[in-house]
C-alpha cells in the first residue's frame, strides 16, 4: 500500500510574508523602553544571587530564576561581540546599506544586545571593537529608540 506521500507532487513556492503585529513586552519591558524614550538611558537587570546584569532586562534571573532582580543603569557604550554584514538590499532592512546586525555587550551588562550597527567604513568592523549608541531624535517607546550602535572615535 503506498503512502500518501508518494501520490503527493513536490511543490516548492518561494516567497515572504510580512505579517504586521502588536506585541505587549510587559511590565519589565516597558519600563525597559521609557527609560530609553524618556531619559536615553539603558537600562539592565540585576540579581544579586548570581552577580549578574542581563540586557535585554529580564523579570527573573535566567540562571537561577530569583525574582529579586534590581534595575542597573548600564553605559551606552560596549564591545562589539559579533556581527554579520548582509551584502544585499532588501525593503525590510531597517536601515539603509552600509549596516550591521551586531551584539554589543554594554559596559556594566554580562550578556549582550542584539542591535544595529552603523557608520562604520568598510573593513574597519572587528569583534572586540568599542561602540556607542546613537538616540533617535524623536523616540518613541520602541527598540529603535536605539537607532543604532558606531564605532567609538578617539
Amino acid at each position: 500500500m503506498p503512502s500518501w506521500l508518494d501520490e503527493t507532487e513536490s511543490m516548492v513556492y518561494k516567497g515572504r510574508i510580512k505579517v504586521p503585529y502588536l506585541w505587549w513586552v510587559g511590565e519589565t519591558g516597558t519600563d525597559f523602553l521609557n527609560a530609553i524614550k524618556d531619559e536615553k538611558k539603558i537600562m539592565g537587570r540585576y540579581c544579586p544571587k548570581c552577580d549578574m546584569t542581563f540586557i535585554p532586562p529580564r523579570k527573573v534571573c535566567g540562571r537561577c530564576f530569583s525574582e529579586d532582580m534590581t534595575w542597573k543603569e548600564l553605559s551606552a557604550q560596549g564591545t562589539l561581540v559579533t556581527y554579520t554584514v548582509p551584502n544585499y538590499t532588501e525593503d525590510i532592512h531597517p536601515l539603509p546599506a552600509p549596516f550591521a546586525f551586531g551584539v554589543v555587550k554594554l559596559d556594566g551588562a554580562d550578556t549582550g544586545l542584539a542591535h544595529l550597527v552603523a557608520e562604520y567604513k568598510e573593513g574597519d568592523l572587528k569583534t572586540g571593537m568599542r561602540v556607542e549608541a546613537v538616540f533617535a531624535d524623536e523616540r518613541q517607546g520602541s527598540i529603535m529608540d536605539i537607532r543604532y550602535f558606531r564605532p567609538v572615535t578617539g
